[in-house]
């Protein structure tokens, strides 16, 4: 910006960086900052919504993690205290980092309560705009996510040299189980049903069947479709064991979606799952628990390049024929080839072929990689809960409800 002297002679002020990412490389991006302030180590990733941004930032898959907004304005519509994914907004549970394009502006929504610069220092997420997501994004795209640190200091004033330190010397979450650190402390009954215009959420009373989550890092709305659908959810921790779970008496068994290494957490839960396959209980996992799942019957995942993070994803579904654009978020997958004989492939991703859902032959029991609840994202493949709903209900001999109402 440029001013005037008493000379009339121009000199130019340019504005001080108040916020670095720098990446395990060396490379450091200078940007405006926002949110908290201090620094966090994560994996950057990229991210395609256009909208969601509240519920991609508190959904626990996201720990361990800077998300990129490929979408240039967010922050427009503001925040409010409906849309979160993680079960306890105490404990922080999701992305450390948010990188925008544009500078936020004040939210304008009728659902608005705060801004987003001040929810996300009241989250506890380091934030910073004014850079080239494109850039960034096409770097990701070239080279896979990187570990890197991000850090605002209102004045400006970093260590450079100790950040790009810590950014490489950070090991990944190759190895890394994170579902511990999200998942619920303590066993709980979820009631909340999902969401109406101009009425909110309900609550369910009069539930028909008994559903046991696993708590990997799960989503509300993932509980609340289930409750909607009829059935009281119990929420357990991410290690409890299966005994625990089947004196429970569940009708089905949810395997929940949650961040980190899926060899590094099936450390305890595969064992688990493969307890409770031994039972003719219906079983639906998604995200990280579709990986487990498929740990847990003989196959393998392995890390992704760029992973998949966004909201317009093309998947084909082989039991219907048909394409649903779906929500994503993983950076690890299934490796379709190492799946046993006996272990079907029921979804795969048209923008890379990689495998999105399983089934056991034979069994009620079947998985997804994607994220059929959404939110943020469409409804196409919200039908995935009621073919679950429906398994409990042929199990009981009671009719099937339509898979798409």
């Amino acid at each position: 910006m440029a001013t005037m002297t008493a000379a009339s002679t121009p000199t130019w002020a340019t504005e001080k960086p108040t916020a670095s990412l720098v990446l395990a490389d060396g490379t450091v991006i200078e940007g405006r900052g926002l949110g908290a302030t201090g620094s966090a180590v994560a994996e950057v990733c990229f991210n395609t919504a256009l909208t969601g941004y509240q519920e991609i930032l508190t959904d626990p898959s996201y720990a361990g993690q800077i998300v990129t907004f490929t979408f240039p304005h967010i922050g427009n519509i503001g925040t409010n205290d409906e849309d979160i994914e993680d079960l306890n907004p105490v404990a922080r549970a999701g992305a450390v980092g948010a990188v925008f394009k544009a500078d936020v502006t004040n939210p304008s929504s009728y659902r608005a309560a705060s801004g987003l610069d001040q929810w996300l220092k009241k989250r506890g997420i380091v934030a910073l705009s004014g850079i080239d997501t494109r850039a960034l994004t096409a770097l990701i795209r070239e080279k896979g996510m990187p570990n890197a640190v991000i850090a605002h200091a209102p004045d400006g004033i970093f260590d450079i040299d100790d950040l790009k330190r810590r950014a490489a010397a950070w090991s990944g979450l190759i190895g890394l189980d994170l579902a511990k650190d999200v998942t619920s402390g303590q066993s709980s009954v979820w009631r909340e049903t999902p969401w109406v215009w101009d009425e909110g959420f309900g609550e369910q009373t009069d539930p028909s069947m008994h559903v046991v989550a696993i708590d990997y890092g799960v989503k509300r709305n993932i509980l609340r479709l289930l409750a909607g659908l009829g059935a009281k959810v119990t929420v357990v921790p991410a290690n409890t064991g299966a005994e625990d779970i089947l004196a429970m008496r569940p009708d089905g068994i949810f395997l929940s979606n949650g961040p980190g290494d899926p060899e590094a957490t099936g450390d305890y839960a595969v064992p688990v799952i493969q307890d409770l396959l031994k039972t003719d209980i219906p079983v639906f996992g998604i995200c990280l628990g579709h990986q487990m799942l498929a740990l847990a019957l003989g196959g393998r995942t392995a890390k992704m390049h760029q992973g998949h993070h966004g909201a317009n994803h093309p998947v084909k579904d082989h039991t219907t024929g048909k394409v649903e654009i779906v929500s994503m978020n993983h950076g690890f997958a299934v490796d379709a080839g190492s799946l046993p004989t006996g272990v079907e492939e029921t979804h795969v991703s048209l923008f890379d072929g990689s495998n999105c859902g399983i089934t056991l032959t034979g069994r009620p029991v079947f998985s997804v990689q994607h994220h059929p609840e959404a939110s943020p994202g469409p409804q196409d493949s919200h039908y995935l809960f009621r073919r679950f709903v429906n398994l409990i209900r042929e199990k009981r001999g009671e009719p099937a409800l339509a898979e798409r109402a």
